[in-house]
């Protein structure tokens, strides 16, 4: 490569063909190769070369963008540039590509092309000489005076930059190391031209000529610049500023890049963060942090990675509402019209609302009441929260806790963690942008435990209305005032909820409801819902009482209305393609009278509702086997009834009450009891209970069959059916000894009593929880008499007055009195012992 006439470039060169960006001699450029004759060039020649000669190679600007790689060679632009391969980065993503940084050397001019497969070759003959970078010839005449002048020009260029900059402190120091003819070359490459300006600049063989063409690129950058310091806000500190620098290269150094981009956003976003933070109206508290985080802010560059964090902390502490609210609505008649018509019964929920209005009227700074709503699914918990919210005129955000195992989905994540985020609670006041909205904590007795914590216990914080005005959240860590949240948790049960956390919340319990209420919720809601969500009107669809009637006791068993609603919505389905039918009829030709006929007859057989049908459809009993099919429940009390040994006992669960079936059978052995059906320890304990009694009272009651011990030689087993449900609980223990006095005595109990009570060795009943549900329960299955214990009979009064006036009560203290009420003519005994009063 090297001769006696100085440094030369070979003479045929492989060709790099290019379409974006034009590489001039005595700068960098990265190109990306992905066109097939590029790539194979690379793989050939840059990867597989070995000597300096094999790196040098041809570019060649302003060919067309290949979409598409033809076999037919682009035209090659007659000038190109020998550059230096530099690095070779290849990558796969998004599909198979080189990266190439190459400085250019000279340029060329391509005299003859030898091949086009599979890379371009070409002869070419060198138009720059090297060793003219190296020697200092001094010019004169007019190439001498241009040259002068775009020196000086290059130099009030860089004036206007800031030299504390040390990129643009080396660029001040390059313009006096290097040659004149290769600042036309350089400056073109720096600045802001199109790839047309540098092509002129690269076919500008001659130096006279190339420095008038660089000269007015020159000069027009730096009139712009001129214009952008007279327009902008500059602070005292900040008169030469530098506007953009893009990587690259000088030679024989690095590259450097002067755009015309607008004003420094980033400063004026500062500016209007520090606005914001002003304005938010915190707590002397949160506005020093904000402060002190945006000083911080101020003088960090925008590359750091906590940059990012601190402004999104920033931008989440100024959209908090700190001291926005809503005005409530207090007018106490309007309310009770409101959740009257949104919602019917729930007579408790509604008056606690309108008592919490009416404090608010006489006070205006009451704390937001914690309120817990416990019952069964399908009440309608959640949707009287929104109600609640839509009545008091605030807004409303549900957060849904079930299966929330992490106690930083409660109160955030702190801010040295990768990707931290602050809790539920803060994020929804961020979502309403309100400080005293309705919050619904949903199934909040569905809360898991992990070992990231236990969200129940980061709720105690929360729900507490001596702390929650100060409620803290890691990722904010500053104080947040809560005390004006009116917070309304949901649970089906308040076994699974810490003793904790149940103490510092209101309890309402939300029973079931009866087959009336239920009725009346379908007319007034649940009919007309569905029937706007299916295109029906009532002129098309008719569902009477009866109806309704069988598909609450024939089609559904439950204390809330959801599989009632399900019902209707199939109902209406069946509904629309009768309708949706007799359109399609409606809108073809009329057949013929024998075709008319025909489908009447094919329709008469179809179904009891006639298609097409004659408006208003009404659904009967027959149109609703038809529709929902045969009844799933039915009425079985009578048929189970019909041997001794089986008594009926009521049970609770989170979906409501339910009856339950007691069965005993007796068989010769040696005196075991054998229990079935999934039991509980406390039940397995009234089961022996109820044996003890029973044996030590046999001859009290004539159940010894002319022995001492009744179940002398005799085995009993006891079975609870819905044997896969587990059951557990003290108040089947009257049913026990009501089934087992059934066996012994022979006798049969009635098949309209049910019963429910815990008992004693001395044969006391005691009371038991869940009264309501359990008598709704026994009312569903069309039972007339309800033995419970004495000291229950309070519970009563929440109980609706047409179901106490269509069951027969009976208050029990002693098991004698159970037996006595469950047998028809009473339970016979031997003697009548007087009860001993107590002198004490």
């Amino acid at each position: 490569m090297s001769s006696n006439s100085g440094i030369q470039i070979p003479s045929r060169l492989p060709l790099l063909c290019t379409h974006d960006g034009v590489l001039l001699p005595g700068s960098t450029m990265r190109i990306s190769v992905d066109t097939a004759r590029n790539m194979q060039l690379v793989k050939s020649r840059l990867l597989k070369g070995t000597s300096l000669k094999s790196t040098i190679i041809g570019v060649i600007p302003n060919t067309r963008d290949p979409e598409h790689d033809s076999d037919e060679l682009p035209s090659l632009h007659s000038i190109g540039t020998a550059g230096l391969a530099v690095q070779v980065v290849g990558s796969n993503w998004p599909k198979p590509h080189y990266t190439l940084l190459i400085t250019g050397l000279c340029r060329f001019r391509v005299t003859q092309p030898l091949r086009e497969r599979p890379f371009p070759v070409a002869e070419v003959e060198q138009l720059d000489k090297l060793e003219q970078y190296t020697e200092g010839d001094q010019a004169d005449g007019e190439l001498g005076e241009l040259s002068k002048r775009f020196y000086q020009a290059a130099v009030q260029l860089v004036g206007m930059l800031d030299m504390s900059v040390p990129v643009v402190a080396k660029l001040r120091r390059l313009l006096d190391s290097l040659p004149r003819e290769t600042l036309p070359d350089v400056l073109a490459s720096m600045i802001r031209t199109s790839n047309k300006e540098k092509l002129q600049v690269l076919d500008a063989v001659d130096l006279e000529e190339r420095f008038k063409k660089a000269l007015p690129l020159l000069t027009r950058q730096i009139e712009g610049l001129k214009l952008l310091q007279k327009t902008r806000k500059l602070r005292p500190d900040d008169d030469k500023r530098v506007l953009a620098i893009r990587k690259g290269g000088v030679f024989p150094g690095r590259q450097f890049s002067l755009d015309e981009e607008a004003e420094d956003e980033d400063g004026d976003d500062t500016a209007m963060l520090e606005k914001k933070v002003k304005a938010a109206a915190m707590p002397d508290a949160a506005l020093r942090v904000c402060l002190k985080e945006l000083k911080r802010l101020k003088k960090m560059p925008q590359s750091m990675p906590e940059y990012a964090l601190t402004r999104n902390y920033l931008e989440m502490m100024v959209e908090l509402p700190w001291s926005k609210s809503t005005t409530d609505c207090l007018d106490i008649r309007a309310a009770r019209v409101l959740l009257d018509n949104d919602h019917y019964a729930m007579e408790k929920l509604k008056r606690r609302v309108l008592e919490y209005l009416a404090v608010r009227q006489l006070k205006s700074t009451l704390k937001g009441p914690i309120l817990c709503f416990v019952g069964p699914p399908g009440v309608g918990k959640t949707s009287v929260g929104r109600s609640i919210a839509r009545t008091l005129g605030r807004e409303f955000h549900r957060i849904a806790l079930g299966g929330v195992c992490d106690q930083s989905d409660i109160r955030g994540h702190r801010r040295t963690y990768v990707g931290s985020m602050p809790g539920r609670i803060i994020n929804g006041l961020k979502t309403v942008g309100v400080n005293n909205p309705v919050f619904l904590l949903d199934e909040v007795d569905k809360l898991g435990k992990s070992l990231q914590g236990d969200p129940a216990a980061a709720l105690l914080e929360v729900l507490d209305p001596e702390q929650n005005h100060n409620f803290t959240d890691h990722y904010l860590n500053v104080p947040f005032d809560l005390s004006q949240v009116l917070f309304i948790a949901t649970a089906n049960s308040t076994a699974t909820i810490p003793p904790a956390l149940l103490d510092r919340m209101e309890v309402l319990q939300v029973p079931g409801y009866t087959q009336e209420e239920k009725v009346e919720i379908a007319h007034r809601h649940l009919i007309p819902h569905q029937l706007e969500q299916h295109g029906l009107t009532p002129q098309q669809l008719q569902i009477p009482q009866d109806t309704t009637k069988d598909i609450i006791s024939k089609y559904t068993r439950e204390a809330g209305v959801r599989s009632l609603e399900r019902k209707i919505g199939a109902i209406c389905r069946a509904v629309a393609v009768k309708v949706a039918e007799g359109h399609k009829v409606s809108r073809a030709e009329s057949p013929t009278e024998q075709h008319a006929d025909q489908n009447t007859e094919n329709k008469e057989e179809d179904s009891g509702i006639a298609s097409p049908p004659e408006m208003p459809i009404v659904i009967d009993h027959i149109a609703l086997k038809d529709i929902l099919g045969p009844p799933i429940f039915e009425m079985e009390v009578s048929e189970r009834l019909t041997l001794p040994g089986v008594a009926i006992g009521l049970a609770w669960t989170p979906l409501g009450g339910e009856i339950m079936f007691v069965e005993a059978s007796r068989m010769e052995g040696e005196g075991q009891l054998t229990l079935t059906g999934q039991l509980g320890d406390v039940m397995k304990e009234s089961a022996h209970l109820a044996i003890s009694w029973l044996r030590s009272n046999a001859k009290t009651y004539l159940l010894t069959n002319g022995s001492a011990d009744p179940l002398e030689g005799t085995d009993i087993h006891l079975h609870f059916p819905a044997g896969a449900v587990t059951k557990d609980g003290p108040s089947a223990g009257v049913t026990i000894v009501t089934c087992l006095a059934s066996l012994l005595s022979g006798r049969l109990v009635r098949s309209d009593v049910a019963m429910t009570g815990e008992i004693t060795l001395r044969g006391l009943v005691l009371p038991v929880g869940g009264i309501k549900d359990k008598v709704l329960a026994a009312h569903r299955a069309n039972l007339k008499r309800v033995i419970i214990p004495k000291r229950n009979e309070k519970d009563l009064e929440e109980i609706p007055a047409h179901v106490r006036a269509d069951l027969d009560f009976v208050f029990a203290s002693t098991l004698d009195e159970v037996l006595n009420a469950a047998f028809d003519g009473g339970f016979p005994t031997a003697v009548s012992h007087p009860q001993v009063v107590s002198k004490l």
